[in-house]
């Protein structure tokens, strides 16, 4: 549903907070989580109308007439509702309304989506259809605008590119709020002309820049990338990575996805060093949809907050306010108090926050883990759904690695998974050749990872080894789900399932697959941008479960394997990585060959 503006609604709230005019919903007494002031203030009353909160106070029983509904709360907290401060909506495998309905039950009311993922594979006219489905939706979907596609220029290739040209005409789309996430940190390290273009447009427009500092480094770096205008950060996994965000002027953002799990190792830097909490935001940034229908979303990451040492109070601060103060949106979202958009939950236990009942711009969204809104239609057109082109058939010689000449044993550079997190290890493995072939080591958990380009029908394949799946007997994994360039990338044991996957991949329009033993053991069609699905988040998350089952049948027993998997071509992530241009050293932003 659409939502009145303060102007247009602000006689009315008058009305209704001096008991003149009757409200749409009352909830009388709750527990209000004052998040402005920290406190929780018992026996309170809440009036909405027009969508927003009107009075939050003692005795709301003036403002309520013959239609209006009251909501008894029984004595249960008032929550506003969460606020996921950086996340793509691609990696729920899920479109902008699909997502929406996945999470509501969940308690989140408010997203700023990066459709990053979505510009590589179709560009501005990809990030336009995310940001259309995004204002219909019945909750406040904010849209960032993609900064780097590519991520790395002259490392990958993209189906598109973005340029300042581009950020500048979206600036002017009603959903937008900023730039996203600014991947390429060397490029503003290094006064790049178009990533400063960028910027300079987002900031001329008044905007939000998104940061993405993948590096340890704290030196003379990030310095220089602080200076360059990004405003917050998500990848920092140390401690001292919150504090030097924070010191610098950047909200330090922390993140629990599916696969990562930074929040327990910054959080420190306000409940033990005592920092200022004012400046930490919690997010999710990728997360699943197995994840999203059987864990949770921002509720699950304010859960493992207080968890991990932090208040319930400060933990909800850092999901709600703290956000919309990010973004420059304090008026509208982020607390109970008159004038914000009505978003709240209500729930009996703060500590472990049971939804039990959502209000999104004053409507009953969710109750009892049941979204209660009507599905919102969107068409991706044909062009968004005719993105995987190999240009042939793939066999098994694609996906040969020919030794050097005369070589019986190489020394090969090898991408070293971390479990739980984004970076890699470069590694050097000594491998066996056969028959002028270079092989992995099952014993040592050496498997080939090939790259296939998808974009321009080029036929190419990239190839090298990764370790840590613990892939075991004949099998494969495909993935059109490749960040940020999203081309394919097929990890396996077996050329002959490797061929297999990516090919039957090409004929489902993209997604991801499992083979072993030459047979298919798991399928997910993702046919929009091989990258979503429009089915429901149910049935999504069930074959993506089918999925994960199927990877394990396979060996491999990383936790959240698939997600790891997606990443194995960012080339803005340190260690190693590979593009489909060939193996990327990331510490140092250039190609490596394969053998050392």
């Amino acid at each position: 549903m659409t939502i009145k503006t303060w102007p247009e609604a602000a006689r009315r709230l008058i009305g209704v907070a001096a008991g003149r005019e009757p409200a749409d919903t009352v909830i009388r007494n709750g527990r209000w989580v004052n998040v402005h002031s920290g406190e929780i203030i018992e026996a309170t009353d809440i009036a909405i109308a027009e969508g927003r909160f009107a009075y939050c106070g003692p005795d709301a029983s003036a403002m309520i007439g013959p239609d209006t509904r009251v909501i008894d709360a029984n004595g249960r907290y008032l929550v506003p509702g969460l606020c996921d401060a950086h996340m793509h909506v691609e990696s729920g495998m899920l479109t902008v309304g699909e997502f929406v309905r996945a999470v509501l039950p969940h308690g989140t009311t408010s997203m700023f989506i990066d459709p990053h993922e979505i510009a590589n594979v179709l560009g501005l006219a990809g990030v336009k259809l995310m940001h259309d489905e995004a204002v219909l939706q019945p909750i406040n979907v904010y849209v960032q605008m993609p900064s780097c596609a590519p991520s790395a220029p002259g490392l990958e290739t993209t189906g598109f590119e973005i340029t300042p040209d581009d950020v500048a005409q979206a600036m002017a789309w009603p959903q937008i709020i900023g730039l996203g996430e600014m991947m390429n940190f060397p490029g503003v390290a290094n006064a790049d002309p178009k990533m400063l273009g960028e910027i300079a447009a987002t900031q001329n427009a008044g905007k939000t820049v998104g940061g993405h500092y993948a590096s340890p480094d704290l030196g003379s770096a990030f310095h220089a990338y602080v200076a360059g205008g990004p405003a917050d950060d998500h990848e920092g996994t140390r401690e001292e990575d919150a504090i030097a965000r924070v010191r610098q002027g950047m909200r330090a953002m922390l993140r629990l996805g599916s696969a990562w799990y930074d929040v327990k190792s910054q959080i420190t830097a306000v409940t033990e060093k005592g920092l200022d909490a004012s400046n930490f935001i919690l997010c999710t940034d990728d997360s699943h949809s197995g994840t999203l229908v059987n864990e949770g979303h921002m509720n699950r990451v304010v859960r493992h907050a207080i968890e991990c040492g932090a208040s319930p109070m400060l933990a909800i601060q850092m999901a709600t306010i703290n956000t919309a103060r990010h973004f420059g949106l304090e008026r509208e979202l982020g607390s109970i108090t008159p004038g914000r958009r009505a978003d709240l939950i209500l729930t009996s236990d703060l500590e472990t926050l049971p939804v039990e009942l959502v209000l999104a711009r004053g409507v009953v969204a969710a109750e009892q883990g049941v979204c209660t809104v009507e599905r919102v239609a969107f068409d991706y057109p044909k062009t968004a759904r005719d993105t995987v082109k190999l240009g042939r058939a793939l066999v098994s010689v694609d996906f040969d690695i020919h030794a050097p000449k005369g070589a019986d044993i190489v020394t090969a550079n090898v991408i070293g998974m971390v479990e739980n997190q984004a970076p890699t290890r470069a590694l050097q493995v000594e491998l066996p050749v056969r028959d002028c072939l270079v092989r992995g080591d099952r014993d040592r958990d050496v498997c080939q990872i090939a790259l296939v380009e998808r974009h321009r029908a080029t036929g190419g394949v990239v190839n090298g080894f990764v370790s840590g799946f613990g892939y075991k007997g004949a099998c494969a994994v495909a993935s059109t789900v490749a960040h940020d360039s999203h081309h394919m990338i097929v990890v396996g044991t077996s050329k002959e399932n490797m061929a297999e996957a990516a090919n039957r991949l090409a004929a489902v329009g993209g997604g991801i697959c499992v083979f072993k033993d030459g047979k298919e053991i798991a399928l997910v069609e993702l046919p929009i941008a091989g990258l979503m699905s429009d089915e429901p988040a149910e049935i999504v998350a069930e074959k993506a479960q089918r999925m994960v089952d199927a990877m394990a049948e396979c060996g491999c027993t990383l936790n959240n394997a698939y997600m790891q998997h997606s990443l194995l071509a960012l080339v803005v992530i340190p260690e190693l990585r590979i593009s489909d241009l060939g193996l990327v050293d990331v510490r140092k932003f250039e190609f490596v060959e394969l053998f050392a």
